[in-house]
């Protein structure tokens, strides 16, 4: 569906997958790196915050997911 970097401070290789496209959004799996290990989270976004993010530079698409997202998937 789409992989995507999450704009982050330092160092963090954070990423965000979509998993399934709803309606009114999407549902993402989202892979935080906490000191060494990945926070994986799964939530839902609006299809409005979604196009906010890629507008502003918060996300920005990537060709492929990492290693590390696909393992976790």
């Amino acid at each position: 569906m789409g992989s995507y970097t999450l704009k982050s401070i330092g160092k963090n290789s954070d990423y965000m997958t979509i998993v399934r496209e709803t309606e009114d959004g999407y549902v993402v799996r989202i892979v935080r790196d906490r000191d060494g290990y990945n926070d994986v989270t799964t939530d839902y976004m609006s299809k409005a915050l979604f196009e906010s993010c890629l507008r502003t530079g918060y996300l920005s698409q990537i060709e492929e997911a990492p290693a590390k997202l696909a393992a976790n998937a």
